[in-house]
């Protein structure tokens, strides 16, 4: 008499249909998750932006005439990273400048402000970082007296670019 192969090994363990299911199902999801990062990382590519370096430009400089006796004013510039790679804006230097920093306004929300310094700005890969006096500036101590018109030379400093020279013209601050 012949037994079943169920009989004849009843410890062996036998596939079901839900089980393969369910292997085909665990198996699917690491696959599919795979294949859509391949096909993102292939449009990255292909659309140039893959592993190219940052590439900044820099325009619009203002600075705020010094108010009567005082040397501190702020600084203000349009920098924008046209490269496939973020960078940070890491210091400000010119001749015309005691010392620079960059600084961070800060509101509370209850009616005081503070300005913080702060030690880099980030600039996002395709970004601009737009400084401003309610946002990022580069708090500055003059060296000599300035007139409105006149333009001031500086070095904006990058973590991963290299140095950009950029102008900016002495204004009156709310003009």
């Amino acid at each position: 008499m012949t037994r079943s192969p169920s009989e004849q090994d009843p410890g062996r363990w036998r596939p079901t249909g839900r089980r393969v299911r369910e292997g085909v199902r665990a198996a699917a999801v690491p696959v599919v998750a795979w294949a859509v990062a391949l096909a993102g990382l292939t449009i990255w590519t292909t659309s140039g932006a893959a592993g190219s370096p940052p590439r900044i430009a820099a325009g619009n400089g203002r600075v705020f005439l010094p108010y009567g006796n005082s040397r501190d004013t702020a600084a203000f510039f349009d920098i924008t990273n046209i490269g496939g790679a973020e960078d940070q804006l890491t210091g400000v230097t010119s001749p015309d400048i005691e010392k620079a920093l960059l600084s961070r306004h800060r509101s509370s929300g209850f009616g005081a402000d503070t300005m913080e310094m702060t030690g880099s700005v980030r600039i996002s890969a395709g970004g601009t970082l737009a400084m401003s006096p309610f946002d990022v500036s580069v708090m500055a101590r003059t060296r000599t007296g300035w007139e409105a018109g006149d333009t001031v030379p500086f070095v904006l400093h990058f973590r991963h670019s290299a140095p950009v020279k950029v102008f900016a013209v002495v204004v009156r601050p709310g003009s």
